[in-house]
């Protein structure tokens, strides 16, 4: 009895084993998109006022959490009787990427100078800023869905010829450290402001070197966020000119020489704007309300 009882704890300790070794090499394998997602999520959970900063990120990491819950299992099921069908969402999925950075792209370009007005200038109640609020969770949620279908479907990839126990095990440990880790950086980044504060007033000299620790991280700040909405816009294209370019074949040398990086980001920027510019057509066919 008791001889069985230990066989059972050491065949858990080597699952557990394989589970560690197999979980290290699907993450680097997702590091790539991981990154991705990081610059992504930290311009979208930027823009807010510093007390409402953690309340709207942690709605972003539930809705994250909830994305995780969803996708896992019918990824696995997907994977297991319908694999054709995981490449079919991965292209939807990477329509809609290479949208949203397309439509950021013309937006910088051609800014629409009423909706800026509506939103400096009109929104006074505390109602209409949560409503804001709640729209731009919305968008980060549905963005944060996208990619962790995605880092998902990669991990999935790395453990595929694995017993089902050992991916179910392997990817819900990437998803989880993806989640954890992402939102836990851009918790760091978004709070800068607040830290240098913190460090400015930590006494009452005038130049010592907490003064000039904060005024760093106070002054950083804006560049960070500037950055990571370039970062982000950029990220958004070539992670969906990369589903683009690994799931549909007459893409994979469509420029023979050209590095990988560059055809994955011009893929997604032509594909994007095709997607935007039917959607504009599609909006101006519609009677407006």
């Amino acid at each position: 009895m008791a001889s069985g009882f230990f066989a059972i704890l050491d065949d858990i300790a080597t699952l557990l084993d394989d589970v560690a070794a197999m979980s290290k090499i699907a993450t680097k394998k997702t590091a790539g998109i991981l990154g991705d997602d990081l610059a992504v999520n930290a311009e979208k959970a930027s823009g807010f006022v510093s007390k409402r900063e953690l309340p709207v990120l942690w709605a972003i990491t539930k809705g994250s959490l909830l994305n995780k819950l969803i996708i896992l299992p019918i990824a696995f099921l997907l994977s297991a009787f319908l694999p054709w069908a995981v490449t079919l969402a991965l292209i939807l999925g990477g329509l809609y990427l290479a949208f949203e950075g397309a439509e950021k792209i013309y937006e910088f370009f051609v800014p629409h100078t009423e909706e800026h007005t509506i939103t400096d200038a009109m929104v006074k109640s505390e109602a209409e800023i949560l409503e804001m609020e709640k729209a731009k969770i919305k968008s980060a949620i549905v963005t944060d869905f996208i990619l962790s279908v995605e880092i998902v479907i990669i991990a999935l990839g790395t453990v595929i010829e694995e017993p089902l126990i050992n991916q179910i095990a392997v990817v819900s440990v990437v998803a989880l450290i993806a989640t954890i880790g992402v939102y836990g950086i851009v918790a760091l980044i978004v709070r800068m402001d607040d830290f240098g504060f913190r460090l400015i007033n930590f006494n009452e000299e005038d130049h010592s070197i907490s003064d000039k620790i904060g005024r760093f991280f106070v002054n950083a700040l804006p560049k960070v966020i500037k950055s990571l909405s370039v970062i982000g816009t950029i990220a958004l294209l070539l992670v969906s000119g990369g589903i683009f370019v690994h799931n549909i074949p007459f893409l994979h040398h469509i420029i023979p020489g050209v590095p990988d990086i560059i055809i994955e980001f011009l893929v997604g920027l032509i594909i994007g704007f095709l997607v935007f510019l039917v959607y504009k057509g599609i909006k101006k066919l519609l009677p407006k309300r």
